[in-house]
């Protein structure tokens, strides 16, 4: 256990500090952290609006927010993982809190945590300390990104005024289940009664029906109660209060975000009376909303993609813009994942899509070792011969050899992991 910090210590320091706070990474449960939320009377008077799902969260919130600031309001944004800096988690209006800031409020937490003598997992301080700061700067709405299912979610201590369900799909399933059924179980639980509930796909587990009717909130889903009809460079929304036409695709890339957009138009439908917005700040909103790692094109000769695709669903996502941007060369895929994650089933998902595999370890616990990655391509039936294949020491010395290697006609996609893809952004801001 590191000593206890004050303010006046570094981010960096309080970072370390918290992530030894607790036995357990992840440690689903909302006692420990409710506890502490009380003793601070953490008690938000402004509209929340908590996002869920497997894949999809962090664009729906970046597309609420956007919007929200168009409109005029003081936007609170809560989302994770960040990819450069811990800072990247808590904006307000769209601009992220200083190490000051984060520095104050943990130190205010620590106190409270310390008299309730409970410890907080790394997220579950973070949560309270994003909360309290939006607390302390007034805003009018905060959105709060669930971290990890939704039921046992630090955030779920909070009431919203509307919750977003953008999809269930299989991940993490040692904490959530195995079946889409289980999994669905723990999302929905993000819901409350009396209160807009939106699901944005057609196809609603069983569980999540059950949850919606026992906790009796009042369910939005997509294609039956909302949904868009895309048209050349623009799309038309209809939902809760009618239609809203020729709108201008989100500057967030593939047609899946349209169903993130339509999820964010739904929810503000459901809010008009306390949160109203405007169709420019809608159109705006749309065209500004922009978040790293999301299929993110950093080079056109060669192209070069982010994506921090590292389950099935984002794969198969990843594979859908990747086809629809298809270059006249090569592909190349500088890829790593995490050994807790369906990597064969992300590779089977792609394999169509890419012509050379650039893989490596990670430099963290969880990562899957580079020989594990080569064994789940080599499953899939990608050969290995004319170098299709081939081992990296780390994920920087593979992007160096793609970008050697490619032609201006060629494509690189970095993907598998947050951590794939921060390495690299790393790289790229230094060089």
């Amino acid at each position: 256990m590191h000593a206890p910090k004050t303010a006046d210590d570094s981010l960096a320091d309080w970072l370390i500090y918290l992530e030894s706070l607790h036995p357990k990474i992840i440690d689903m449960g909302l006692e420990r952290i409710d506890q502490v939320r009380r003793a601070l009377d953490l008690t938000p008077q402004f509209p929340i609006i908590i996002v869920g799902g497997t894949n999809g969260k962090g664009s729906v919130c970046t597309m609420l927010e956007s919007i929200l600031w168009r409109a005029g309001y003081k936007v609170g944004c809560y989302t994770s993982p960040h990819l450069l800096r811990y800072n990247e988690r808590v904006r307000i209006n769209k601009t992220e809190v200083d190490d000051a800031g984060f520095c104050h409020v943990f130190e205010k937490i620590e106190a409270a945590r310390t008299q309730c003598q409970v410890s907080l997992t790394f997220f579950e301080f973070g949560t309270l300390a994003a909360v309290s700061l939006f607390i302390d700067a007034g805003v009018d709405v905060a959105i709060l990104e669930v971290g990890l299912g939704g039921r046992l979610d630090a955030v779920n201590i909070f009431e919203p005024d509307c919750s977003i369900l953008t999809n269930v799909d299989l991940d993490h399933q040692e904490y959530l289940g195995d079946t889409r059924e289980e999994i669905g179980f723990e999302k929905a639980a993000i819901f409350r009664n009396l209160t807009p509930a939106i699901y944005a796909e057609t196809d609603v587990p069983k569980s999540v029906s059950r949850q919606v009717a026992a906790i009796g909130a009042n369910f939005f889903q997509f294609s039956k109660d909302f949904g868009f009809f895309k048209k050349n460079q623009q799309w038309d929304f209809w939902g809760p209060r009618g239609s809203r036409r020729s709108l201008p695709l989100p500057a967030l890339r593939g047609d899946r975000q349209l169903h993130n957009a339509s999820a964010c138009l739904a929810a503000l439908d459901t809010l008009n009376e306390m949160l109203p917005v405007s169709m420019n700040a809608i159109r705006q909103g749309l065209t500004e909303a922009v978040i790293p790692g999301r299929f993110q094109v950093i080079s056109t000769q060669p192209l070069i993609i982010l994506d921090v695709a590292h389950n099935t669903g984002a794969a198969a996502v990843l594979s859908e813009n990747l086809t629809a941007t298809k270059p006249s060369g090569k592909t190349y895929a500088v890829f790593s994942m995490l050994h807790d994650k369906d990597i064969g089933g992300v590779v089977s998902l792609l394999k169509n899509d890419i012509d050379y595999w650039l893989v490596s370890t990670l430099s963290i616990s969880r990562a899957a070792s580079a020989e594990t990655l080569v064994e789940e391509i080599r499953k899939a039936g990608i050969s290995s011969e004319n170098e299709a294949v081939r081992q990296f020491a780390d994920c920087v010395a593979a992007f160096v050899f793609a970008c050697e290697r490619a032609s201006k006609n060629d494509r690189i996609c970095v993907f598998g992991s947050f951590y794939t893809v921060s390495d690299v952004l790393r790289y790229l801001n230094t060089h």
